[in-house]
């Protein structure tokens, strides 16, 4: 096999995939994502042709040339033109999928140019919502005229165009340019432009490292042994056979690991979440949770020995809905903790609750001229992120090491020192660039096995989550049960709000109390009212944990307090934006949440208004696709709103420091991650306007906690205005030490002085907390005779403050509709009546692909937050979460019903608007 144009060194084995047998040969742009030939990720080229390597057997290109994406630029490191288009357009968020996306792109053809949904509907994309994939595409030239003169050096593509391109495979005319629009002011320097990802270039030809992306000598390999029962007591465990196996070199069960509660999940305080958890427990409590984990010199022979393991146990009796699991005499899943664990109520099955309410809920409903009371279910998502969990483990002497894929690398290094009793500073944790994460891995799954595999071994391990294993026992988003009460006067004025959740937190608790708080949180603190009231309550049940998903709750509470208030407007007669302008909060208003939080947080700045006005205006616009002109089709428009704290509760910290290099330029240090959040760029761009230089003098240094102190990690949108405000503050030391320090000038004569370098540090609490907003309109068509629904206008304004980084925010938002829209329209995790995840591979799981996803036209509102860097507010969680909302406004404006479950795929809107009795509009006969 010739691949890269070298002689491979070895053949391949029987049976295996050319994917693996290409990681092994040391070519890491090949990336796992499926394992089943569904996402692309791991896409060549054999014989030209791109191939789902995955799936393709690697003795079938034994004599035939591989191309692997460090192949594809020319030997003089001229990129190849469709790297080139890729990398103008910034077409990558995490970068995870974009070799596999290259490398498709570069064998298309004008035909498939020419449909591009269909060219591309094996390659997905978690982050971007594909728009930049798009506007990588207009530049790049089609595979045709990149072959016309193959020995010629291939010509850079050209910079893109600033207009948004025309959304993929349009069914109507082009839409209407949107108006010119007076740009905000931006401030001087590298703040305020769009510049790229410092680590754009080696993403695009593959050679930026994930996780996995490292060859280490004597590396063994770990598979898990898993739960086949909901819940159950293991009586024995019998390891002979799999320990007779050649090639395994060791089976770790409850006996040998430590007998340590602790969670899963990260906060910087340890007290946030319920400690229920063990390394490997007695008691299983889903199918799917870990039993054993069997280590070997590979990954064959430890799945095989995985497979020999023999498990006894004793059923014990299930229960898999919340409201079943709080009764009396239900199955209890943690009736054994003490009080101590922190599970609020363990003999009710309760891990979390909250109550809470100001005024006189019934009297204001009483006093109300219309009322709204309505029960709404918010179902089960996987974060699908293309990098699945991982971990490699090792020792320097008798320090162990962890790299991993993780949003939190000093959390996991204290959890890990805890757990086994070590020092924190015999514990080493690296995140190198992150597959995608979206709270997904804010949680430690791998790291803790791993570190048990290491510390007894005392050899280098790896775990590496398969697709199936990610979905049937990762984490997913908490699926709930919300119900909403609401009154207002008649002139609109809110007199009552009150809520009633009950969250499905699975079989542990890691995050559920934050995300049950954080959901009657803001929710209810966007709205001024005098009568508020919440209870809600976080419980256990034989299913796969729940844990933190982007927006941590507020997407699944928005659903159903947006979808309430609008259909209050509704019946009072009152145009929904209007209807939110009279009784959304204002500056000065005290902010209530009716949680036991403190309430430490305020409306520092205000783009609340504008936002509102933008998204109005341009759903009025008629910009966007026009009505399916086949009969049977209605049309409506729908906006939500939603208001996002900009940090945490309860403390997030960070630090920074930035020093000079010899021979100029300076090295900065932070210890967040990057995982497709775009904190790695908005950094340099911080130091850079500090210091008055270009951000090519910024040599970024991150995520391993051998580099700063300490840093809460890159969750809950804190990435720039946490641990970029340390950031911003190390570099204005430094510049102030530049300007204190007498330069070169009266000592240049003496050549034995040399001046010294200089270095500053920083940090950041995350304090004072203020708000962020997000509204999102749709214009829909809908046929209820399919239940089919078609998205004809996508807009959503954001008061993100001062945007540091403009291209970079757009496609955060760009991504978070995308997610959202899969999340509200098709994804869903299914369970069967066994408490089995049924859902677990791509192809069963509906991923939003290039052709699912319409333009969203973004706007960001003009202001400027006193608390972040420069004026700067979060945006990486917040676009998600007005999403469903308003996509459910816009159906019920276009059919006049109101729906009330998600997700919206056909088969359930069609019984929805169909089970009294089909929609009828007195124009169209149906």
């Amino acid at each position: 096999m010739i691949v890269n144009g070298v002689p491979a060194a070895e053949s391949p084995a029987p049976g295996q995939c050319l994917r693996t047998y290409l990681r092994q040969q040391g070519w890491f742009g090949v990336k796992k994502g499926c394992d089943a030939g569904d996402c692309g990720a791991c896409t060549v080229h054999v014989d030209g042709v791109p191939v789902h390597s995955c799936i393709y057997p690697a003795m079938r290109a034994v004599g035939h040339p591989v191309t692997t994406i460090e192949g594809l630029a020319a030997d003089d490191g001229e990129l190849h033109p469709v790297q080139q288009a890729f990398l103008d357009a910034q077409g990558f968020q995490c970068g995870f999928c974009t070799a596999g996306m290259v490398m498709t792109v570069a064998a298309m053809d004008d035909a498939q140019r020419a449909e591009p949904g269909r060219a591309l509907k094996g390659n997905l994309c978690r982050c971007t919502g594909y728009q930049s994939v798009a506007r990588a595409l207009a530049c790049a030239p089609p595979a045709t005229a990149q072959a016309e003169e193959p020995e010629a050096p291939e010509p850079k593509a050209p910079e893109p165009k600033a207009p948004e391109p025309k959304a993929p495979e349009p069914k109507v005319a082009p839409p209407k340019a949107a108006p010119p629009k007076a740009a905000p002011p931006k401030a001087a320097g590298p703040v305020g432009a769009s510049l790229p990802a410092p680590a754009g270039r080696r993403v695009v030809t593959g050679r930026e490292p994930y996780t996995l992306d490292l060859a280490l000598p004597g590396l063994a390999h770990m598979s898990l042994v898993r739960s086949p029962h909901a819940h159950a007591e293991i009586e024995s465990v019998d390891t002979s056979a799999a320990m007779a196996l050649p090639g395994v070199l060791a089976v770790f069960t409850h006996a040998d690991a430590p007998d340590v509660l602790y969670s899963t999940a990260r906060h910087e305080k340890v007290e946030d979440d319920p400690h229920d958890t063990v390394l490997l427990d007695r008691v299983v409590r889903f199918m799917g949770q870990r039993v054993a984990a069997v280590v070997a010199e590979t990954l064959a022979a430890a799945e095989a020995g995985a497979a020999l393991v023999k498990v006894s146990y004793r059923v014990l009796p299930a229960v898999f809905d919340p409201d079943l699991a709080m009764a009396a005499g239900a199955p209890l899943l943690h009736g054994d903790k003490t009080p101590g664990s922190g599970i609020a109520r363990p003999r009710r099955n309760v891990a979390a609750e909250v109550h809470g309410d100001i005024g006189d809920v019934a009297t204001g409903l009483a006093r109300a001229a219309a009322v709204v009371s309505e029960s709404f279910s918010i179902h089960r998502i996987q974060h699908a992120h293309l990098e699945t969990h991982a971990a490699i483990g090792w020792l320097e002497g008798d320090r162990l090491v962890l790299r991993s894929s993780t949003q939190t690398p000093f959390l996991t290094r204290d959890a890990v020192s805890r757990l086994f009793g070590l020092p924190p500073g015999q514990v080493r944790v690296q995140a190198a660039r992150v597959g995608g994460g979206f709270g997904g891995k804010q949680e430690m799954l791998t790291e803790d096995v791993v570190a048990l595999a290491v510390l007894r071994l005392r050899r280098p391990v790896q775990l590496e989550f398969t697709r199936e294993e990610q979905f049937a026992a990762a984490t997913t988003r908490h699926p709930m049960r919300i119900a909403v009460q609401a009154g207002a006067a008649a002139d609109g004025t809110l007199t009552a709000l009150a809520i009633q959740t009950v969250a499905n937190t699975g079989a542990y608790g890691n995050h559920s109390g934050g995300v049950l708080m954080h959901s009657c949180g803001e929710a209810l603190a966007l709205y001024r009212c005098p009568n508020k009231k919440v209870d809600g309550w976080s419980v256990y049940t034989n299913t796969v944990p729940a844990g933190a998903f982007r927006g941590y709750g507020l997407s699944q509470s928005a659903f159903a307090v947006e979808s309430a208030l609008d259909e209050l407007a509704r019946k009072l007669g009152l145009d929904p934006v209007e209807f939110r302008r009279r009784n959304v909060i204002r500056p000065g208003d005290p902010l209530i949440s009716v949680s036991e939080e403190p309430e430490d947080v305020e409306v520092a700045s205000y783009g609340l208004p504008e936002c509102l006005d933008l998204v109005a205006e341009t759903l009025a616009s008629g910009r966007g696709e026009a009505a399916p002109p086949e009969p049977g089709w209605l049309t409506g428009t729908g906006m939500a709103v939603t208001m996002l704290d900009t940090v945490p509760p309860g403390g997030h910290y960070s630090h920074a420091r930035i020093a000079e290099r010899p021979g100029g330029g300076y090295t900065l240090w932070v210890g967040t991650p990057e995982f497709g959040n775009g904190t790695s760029t908005v950094h340099r761009q911080l130091a850079a306007q500090a210091l008055g230089t270009g951000v090519d003098q910024i040599d970024l240094r991150q995520s391993d906690t051998d580099l700063v102190r300490h840093d809460t990690g890159a969750y809950g949108s804190t990435g720039t205005v946490v641990a970029g405000l340390a950031t911003l503050r190390a570099a204005q030391k430094l510049a102030d030490l530049r300007t204190a320090q007498p330069l070169a000038d009266e000592r240049a004569a003496d050549p034995a002085h040399e001046r010294k370098l200089l270095e500053a540090e920083a940090t950041s609490d995350g304090t004072p907390r203020s708000v962020s907003f997000n509204v999102q309109g749709f214009r829909v068509a809908v046929r209820p005779a399919t239940g089919e629904i078609r998205i004809l206008q996508s807009v959503q304004a954001a008061d993100a403050g001062t945007v540091i980084n403009p291209g970079q925010c757009r496609g955060q938002v760009e991504g978070g509709v995308a997610q959202a829209l899969g999340a509200a329209l098709y994804e869903h995790v299914d369970i069967d009546a066994a408490g089995r995840v049924s859902t677990r591979t791509f192809r069963q799981y509906h991923l939003p692909q290039f052709a699912d996803v319409p333009r969203t036209e973004v706007h960001f509102a003009v202001s400027r937050d006193p608390s972040g860097p420069l004026g700067a507010k979060p945006m990486s969680e917040a676009p998600f979460n007005p999403v469903a909302p308003a996509l459910a406004n816009a159906v019920r404006d276009a059919t006049g019903r109101r729906l009330t479950d998600l997700p919206l795929t056909r088969d359930r809107v069609f019984a929805q608007l169909n089970k009294a009795g089909p929609v009828k509009n007195p124009d169209i006969d149906l």
